[in-house]
């Protein structure tokens, strides 16, 4: 029952975004990390493609043939343990000028996709948040 209760919020959603946010970071790290070795290609994960997949697993289940019947949420459970195609697609990113050494991580660059990547975390976290608090307070019945 409990299931089915969040399943009707968008907490699944932004279970999603923050699992995406959290691996991102994983990379972006990575490249600042590897800021000073000669060769080393800028990695991503492309937000882009993770917001497509979202869109497109979003409007799948409006469209199911079984609308009529009590959803399960958003994402079933495969969907969700399977994680979408965005966390395979680490690629290197051909957007950067390439160094004399042949690597192509720009410190700049790196901090301010880092920065988004963490406002979008933040962001998801704050509406969780919300979310149980809301929840809270219709249980309790009583603002908390």
């Amino acid at each position: 029952m409990l299931n089915n209760l969040l399943n009707h919020t968008t907490l699944p959603v932004l279970e999603q975004v923050v699992n995406f946010a959290q691996a991102r970071h994983g990379v972006l790290a990575g490249n600042i990390a590897n800021i000073d070795t000669p060769g080393y290609k800028t990695r991503d994960l492309s937000p882009e493609l993770f917001q497509e997949s979202l869109k497109e697993a979003l409007v799948k289940r409006e469209q199911a043939p079984n609308s009529n019947q009590i959803s399960h949420g958003v994402l079933s459970n495969r969907e969700r343990t399977r994680e979408y195609n965005a966390f395979e697609g680490v690629a290197e990113s051909t957007k950067h000028i390439l160094y004399h050494d042949g690597s192509d991580v720009s410190l700049e660059s790196q901090v301010t996709e880092l920065a988004k990547n963490q406002n979008m975390h933040n962001m998801a976290i704050s509406l969780m948040t919300q979310q149980i608090r809301l929840m809270e307070t219709a249980i309790s019945e009583r603002v908390v």
